[in-house]
């Protein structure tokens, strides 16, 4: 069942309405689509404030290579513009390692981009059963009707092919309509039993669904705030050395 879902999930056009959207995923898909903005937007000033600073460490290496270019026709100031050829290389150097422990704090927090698509994809499939469910409760309630027209006890809506027969050909014969009668209540039957089905599956799915979405949530926020401290311990090692 769960496979004919996530295939409907890749092929249902985007565009189809839910008559009975629920308001927590409603709502849990626009939250979704904030973090993944929130974190995208991070990720990007993050990106850009490194770049600077990479390029303004590494362009110190083109100082190192002047002063000891330069130390070589100085004869009192020689060793002192070695010794600052050394530093600038050391200058150049050291930010490769600070860099590298950035990106592994950069790389924790791009996995909260694929955890608000996880989120997205959630909603998605709640509004597939939704959708699942409601064109099962539609069925159950054409056949329904269908019966109840049979039995005549709800009037007839639109001109049937069976009302112009009806007309042409007089009543349809007693075992006929048995026949039909029969035919309608083991499709009402099977109907009844699928909405019961889609019924249980879809609020089974959305339990699990908030569950985890709120223990998501909840270590979500023990886990940014943690890595925001590691980021800006990492800075303050920076601006140290």
């Amino acid at each position: 069942m769960h496979n004919e879902q996530d295939s409907r999930l890749k092929n249902l056009n985007a565009s189809f309405r839910l008559k009975k959207p629920d308001k927590r995923f409603e709502g849990l898909k626009i939250y979704a689509q904030e973090l993944r903005n929130n974190i995208s937007a991070i990720l990007k000033t993050r990106a850009k404030l490194a770049g600077t600073l990479y390029g303004i460490h590494k362009i110190h290496g083109n100082y190192g290579r002047v002063f000891s270019e330069w130390s070589g026709i100085e004869k009192e100031m020689g060793d002192g513009l070695q010794s600052a050829g050394h530093f600038m290389d050391a200058y150049k150097d050291y930010i490769d390692d600070f860099m590298n422990e950035e990106e592994q704090i950069s790389d924790q927090l791009k996995e909260y981009i694929y955890f608000a698509d996880s989120l997205k994809a959630v909603c998605r499939k709640q509004e597939v059963m939704q959708y699942e469910l409601e064109k099962s409760e539609e069925l159950l309630s054409s056949k329904r009707y269908q019966r109840d027209q049979l039995l005549g006890k709800a009037p007839s809506k639109t001109l049937s092919l069976q009302g112009m027969r009806s007309k042409i050909f007089g009543p349809e014969k007693p075992e006929v309509k048995d026949a039909r009668l029969r035919q309608l209540e083991d499709q009402i039957e099977e109907a009844e039993e699928a909405v019961l089905r889609n019924q249980s599956e879809t609020m089974s799915f959305m339990e699990h669904a908030l569950s985890e979405v709120e223990r998501f949530k909840k270590q979500k926020g023990s886990d940014l705030k943690e890595l925001f401290i590691s980021y800006a311990v990492l800075q303050i090692k920076m601006a140290k050395r």
